[in-house]
């Protein structure tokens, strides 16, 4: 995986980096697992606009992943390595021994051809999906559940992996890529390797109709506003705009917005850093 850049030709191209296409192999999707993908626009079901700065954009096909790789002791082969424009990861395509198909985030390292298993009796090898008490300590991971048979919640976009370091007791201690360091239980399932695609943190758009591409529209800072409409707002010439909040006056930078008697703080060791 690597990054192109381009000539200055136009301003659009100067700062353009994006990815290359060399590990896709197919350009066209697995029919069976594809359907239409509905965009709102930012409107509800009235029509009104009730989040702002989104719209437009170029249509999409959604493509079935399966987040939850149950079909344990089936082995799998990988067909193609594809593109989707939902996600900053590629996709792989399983073609399985019974004759079933199935979409796949793509590891780091994923071939086609390769074979894949999941299951407790899989090989901990890059692409297989295991309970993580079948995981060895140490082992770089992803697609991790939250809860047994719920699906995959965790380290799932581009270059993202986590590590699995410990077990105590029911549970194993993953440090997640934020730097969070929580419990799971040892019967959640994980995938081997890090996702694929690990470059994309390194484009730029270079211009802003690639973001209209991507349905952002033009968003508006809440300083320059009227007061009127943002606290942030007014102010005869330029002013700071004061205490960084959003537009119903939540605090954005210091206040603590998780709830403080959530179930699930038990389960957090280390907090994720600042």
């Amino acid at each position: 995986m690597a990054v192109r850049k381009f000539k200055p030709t136009t301003p659009g191209q100067r700062h353009k980096i994006i990815g290359t296409f060399d590990d896709i192999t197919s350009t066209v999707p697995e029919k069976s697992l594809v359907f239409g993908k509905r965009s709102t626009g930012g409107r509800n079901n009235v029509g009104k606009m009730t989040v702002r700065y989104i719209g437009g954009g170029h249509k999409r096909k959604l493509r079935l992943i399966d987040f939850k790789r149950e079909k344990d002791g089936v082995s799998a082969v990988v067909k193609t390595i594809e593109y989707d424009p939902n996600r900053s990861a590629r996709i792989a395509l399983l073609y399985y021994a019974d004759g079933e198909k199935r979409y796949i985030i793509a590891p780091n390292g994923l071939q086609v051809g390769s074979t894949l298993m999941s299951g407790e009796n899989a090989a901990p090898e890059v692409g297989n999906t295991l309970p993580l008490q079948n995981i060895p300590v140490g082992t770089v991971i992803h697609n991790i559940e939250l809860r047994p048979g719920q699906g995959a919640a965790l380290v799932r976009s581009a270059g993202n992996f986590a590590q699995l370091t410990s077990r105590e007791g029911r549970y194993c201690v993953i440090k997640l890529p934020s730097g969070e360091v929580r419990q799971i239980l040892s019967t959640c399932k994980a995938t081997i390797g890090s996702v694929g695609n690990s470059d994309h943190a390194l484009e730029s758009s270079g211009k802003a109709g690639r973001s209209r591409w991507l349905g952002r529209r033009p968003h508006n800072r809440g300083v320059v506003m009227n007061p009127v409409d943002h606290p942030m707002g007014g102010g005869e010439g330029r002013q700071s705009g004061g205490q960084p909040r959003s537009r119903t006056g939540l605090y954005a930078k210091g206040l603590k917005t998780r709830a403080p008697k959530k179930q699930s703080s038990r389960y957090i060791i280390e907090r994720r850093k600042k």
